[in-house]
């Protein structure tokens, strides 16, 4: 198959699942980066604070020739309290933003993910445009709030609508929309 402009082309097939080697963890810090940094200003220099240190990073990896090819979308979760876990900084990079699921899959994963390690409530703070998104999803909002000068929308995820997934490491394969979601 040829390409006249191979730049353009963008495999619809990803693999879902939790960073775990150096390179996915590198793509994770550098898109979290690109979209919190560059693209929002939200922060000046990093994104980068003390939840990183116990989080756990998830991530949506694009593929070539079927193989991992780089970090494309990102969340990061993280058990707040006991059974009350959190998911934070979901980013995925303009150029997949068109896809117009990799950011329900990562939603996906992170519910499944804290429910399937005990969690019974299941939180986050979303950027106010990301709001319908999260409903469609089964959430529910909770309140107004605003954090590092953005509105966000405080949520809670219906738990009975993520089943337990006991290794996020494992993770799926979204494919196009014309396929099944392989796991």
């Amino acid at each position: 198959m040829s390409f006249q402009n191979p730049r353009a082309f963008l495999s619809p097939d990803f693999i879902i699942r939790a960073a775990a080697q150096p390179w996915e963890l590198r793509g994770v810090e550098e898109l979290r980066h690109q979209v919190f940094v560059q693209e929002q200003g939200i922060f000046a220099d990093h994104d980068r604070d003390g939840i990183d240190d116990h989080a756990l990073p998830l991530a949506a990896i694009s593929t070539l020739a079927s193989e991992a090819d780089q970090v494309v979308g990102t969340v990061r979760i993280h058990e707040e309290a006991p059974r009350l876990w959190r998911g934070s900084r979901l980013a995925v990079a303009r150029s997949h933003r068109r896809m117009g699921r990799l950011g329900a899959e990562l939603i996906q994963l992170a519910v499944c993910t804290a429910h399937g390690r005990g969690c019974d409530r299941f939180l986050a703070q979303v950027q106010m445009q990301n709001v319908p998104l999260f409903k469609r999803l089964h959430w529910v909002p909770l309140r107004e709030i605003e954090v590092h000068g953005v509105p966000h929308m405080e949520m809670q995820a219906d738990l009975a609508a993520y089943p337990p997934t006991p290794d996020p490491f494992v993770g799926w394969k979204a494919l196009s929309p014309r396929r099944r979601r392989v796991r």
